[in-house]
């Protein structure tokens, strides 16, 4: 599936897919061809304030903020909004926009193994102006044992020539933001 291609839309296959892989609970989806993914979840707590504090986190963007990531958006992540984040130094920032295509509040679902889990989260997909083109997903999850889980789902490839000539510092970039976020969630749950 393809989406859109109008000045200003989302521009990459497979619109939602982190969605669908996180319902999964083998995160044994199939990843667009020729992109890079990444398919990370750490417990982080227990029990359900961590739970709700996760997901009011994930949801309202302090994963990004405690990430060091400046974030220009409406207070939470729906479906339609558009969130611009940006990392860099002072003035020096390269702006990173996405729109929202999927926002899941707390919710119970039977997963593909048959668990029953409570999720939470949302994915964006990037914008012209994005070095990426792909999708990035936020969940908090909570299972029958009271295990309180934040998984991170993301596929990209550079969006042009110039950031794949810079597809090496791209990639040690996405490292560190992947770690930044772990990071963001245990401390958002804790």
């Amino acid at each position: 599936m393809w989406t859109k291609t109008d000045k200003g839309a989302l521009n990459y296959p497979q619109l939602g897919l982190t969605r669908l892989l996180a319902l999964e609970a083998t995160g044994s989806g199939i990843w667009p061809y020729g992109f890079g993914h990444v398919d990370t979840q750490i417990r982080v707590s227990t029990g359900d304030a961590a739970f709700r504090k996760l997901t009011e986190g994930i949801m309202t963007w302090q994963i990004q903020r405690r990430s060091g990531l400046r974030v220009s958006a409406p207070p939470r992540a729906v479906v339609g909004a558009r969130v611009t984040s940006g990392f860099g130094v002072g003035k020096l920032r390269l702006p990173i926009p996405c729109e929202v295509v999927w926002a899941l509040e707390p919710t119970v679902v039977v997963r593909a193994d048959g668990t029953e889990a409570e999720l939470s989260g949302f994915g964006y997909g990037t914008l012209p102006g994005h070095p990426a083109l792909g999708e990035e997903a936020f969940l908090a999850m909570k299972t029958s044992d009271g295990g309180v889980y934040f998984r991170l789902l993301a596929f990209s490839k550079p969006a042009g020539l110039v950031f794949k000539l810079g597809s090496p510092v791209t990639r040690l970039t996405q490292r560190n933001v992947t770690k930044s976020y772990l990071h963001a969630a245990r401390s958002l749950a804790a």
